[in-house]
């Protein structure tokens, strides 16, 4: 009886405790992976990009031709391309109810000139000599020299409260359509409507993005209503199977995601160049593109998308050709040993995420590369594990992707290419250095007109598809699975999830 009483004091009070059911218009978001940092000056993996895309605002967005327009700031003005002067939309809020003013964007873009302050994202703000508040609503940014291309890393950059220092990581306070409610890494994390929000409160009561690494389960939970969307988080396979036999809305738009293999040019096998052709040649993209994409993306020939203004299609190509790839293998010194034999030319490694779909992918370009001579030893990795191995330049050859916004400027060029961005402080993660390139890109950003930009950026493009750092593969599409009941969803070229705040639930 002692035994029944506790028992039924326990069930009382967790009756009392728990928490609310989710209210009929909350929506469940699956993602593949949990967040690393929900600090937007830190974390730099897709999830949690997405997720400073509702918790925070930026200086400015990308408009839907890929050109930069002002979100937070109602205008952003210079005369000489090395003075920005910002002046911010007044009463924007932060979900604990102060004002967003001029010492939280000083505060925000100061960190990256603070040599203690670590972030891959540092490299976009290395040309900024001083943020200055002018006012409460008006910001100075100085350069060391002149940048027409400057005001594209006022984009995606969440503005955060003066002083927010490490806490932002876990509990993040921003200015963005949805405030944090509880993060669970690995797990959840659970998002409020913030009914102050600057351009007009959410058309749901909150989210929650719900952590489903295992893509078979994110078809489940859709298919049983436990999830209402996916957004770029299913195989082309399963989404048309999903399709085909489930009560489901799939809504696609093109995309700027863009797949490339990554090579470690430090070595000494891929510092030549040979090689490095002799593999884009070997691989057939427009077989992955048709099969495993199901036609849900289009291939690469480098990495700025074709809507973009800076785009160009003069490239050198790498249609399939293994005989091309096999010529230079020769050229550069890997003959075939044994002709028609089993032994290789060489042996390379290549490193991948657990997806099914990217674990798919690699095993389609360990076949294309052994037509050709190559035994590639593929290994899989959780992404975090991936990413820091990359980062660190412990790889041969990697798959990743580079997502939505991180691409919608050609100064991502610059971030990619450009020999002073090799990690820590940007994305050259090839470590490829070329004088010429760099000057090509200085031009670029010194560039007084968009028409002399687009000008220098089509030389960078041509030196890097001859000199191939990273091999292309293909531009996805976006895609959205969601429940038939949902209304609102419609997706930028960036894929970003700045659309869920005008999605709501058909009653």
């Amino acid at each position: 009886m002692r035994l029944a009483a506790v028992v039924a004091s326990l069930l009382a009070l967790m009756a009392c405790t728990a928490p609310p059911a989710p209210a009929a218009d909350h929506l469940v978001v699956a993602v593949a992976n949990s967040p690393t940092n929900l600090d937007p000056g830190v974390g730099l993996d897709e999830t949690s990009q997405r997720i400073h895309q509702l918790l925070y605002s930026s200086l400015a967005r990308i408009g839907p031709d890929l050109r930069v327009m002002p979100d937070l700031a109602t205008s952003i003005e210079t005369t000489d391309a090395r003075h920005y002067r910002v002046t911010l939309t007044p009463g924007v809020r932060f979900h604990d109810g102060r004002d967003l003013t001029s010492a939280d964007v000083v505060y925000t873009y100061r960190r990256f000139l603070d040599p203690t302050f670590v972030s891959g994202r540092k490299g976009a703000y290395t040309n900024v000599e001083s943020v200055e508040a002018v006012d409460r609503h008006t910001v100075l940014f100085t350069l060391k020299t002149p940048s027409a291309a400057f005001p594209a890393n006022l984009t995606n950059m969440g503005i955060v409260p003066e002083g927010g220092g490490a806490e932002l990581a876990r509990n993040p306070v921003g200015s963005g359509p949805y405030r944090i409610v509880a993060f669970v890494p690995d797990d959840r994390v659970e998002l409020a409507a913030f009914e102050e929000y600057y351009r007009g409160a959410p058309l749901n009561s909150g989210l929650t993005v719900k952590v489903v690494p295992d893509e078979t389960m994110r078809g489940l939970e859709l298919r049983n209503g436990s999830v209402d969307i996916v957004v770029n988080d299913l195989s082309p396979d399963l989404i048309h199977g999903l399709q085909e036999r489930h009560h489901v809305q799939v809504v696609t738009a093109p995309g700027t995601d863009y797949a490339y293999v990554g090579l470690n040019l430090r070595d000494p096998v891929l510092s030549d160049v040979r090689v490095r052709q002799a593999l884009a040649y070997a691989i057939n993209r427009e077989d992955i593109v048709e099969h495993l994409r199901r036609g849900q993306a289009r291939a690469a020939a480098g990495i700025i998308p074709p809507m973009s203004w800076a785009y160009t299609d003069d490239l050198q190509q790498y249609r399939y050709d293994p005989a091309r790839a096999m010529a230079l293998l020769d050229e550069a010194g890997f003959p075939d040993p044994d002709g028609d034999g089993p032994e290789p030319r060489l042996r390379l490694t290549l490193k991948t995420s657990t997806t099914e779909a990217y674990r798919l992918q690699a095993a389609v370009l360990q076949d294309q590369l052994r037509r050709v001579g190559i035994d590639l030893d593929l290994r899989s990795y959780e992404f975090v594990t991936l990413f820091a191995d990359v980062v660190r330049g412990n790889v041969q050859l990697y798959t990743l992707i580079f997502v939505g916004g991180s691409v919608a400027d050609p100064d991502i060029l610059r971030r990619v290419f450009h020999s002073s961005q090799i990690p820590p402080v940007g994305f050259n993660r090839a470590h490829y250095a070329s004088a010429e390139v760099d000057a090509l890109i200085d031009a670029a950003t010194a560039a007084a007109t968009e028409d002399e930009r687009r000008g220098y950026y089509l030389a960078v493009q041509r030196h890097v598809a001859r000199d191939v750092p990273i091999i292309s593969l293909w531009v996805r599409d976006n895609v959205a699975v969601a429940q038939s009941d949902l209304r609102g969803i419609s997706l930028s070229p960036l894929g970003d999830f700045d659309f869920l705040r005008s999605v709501e639930r058909i009653q």
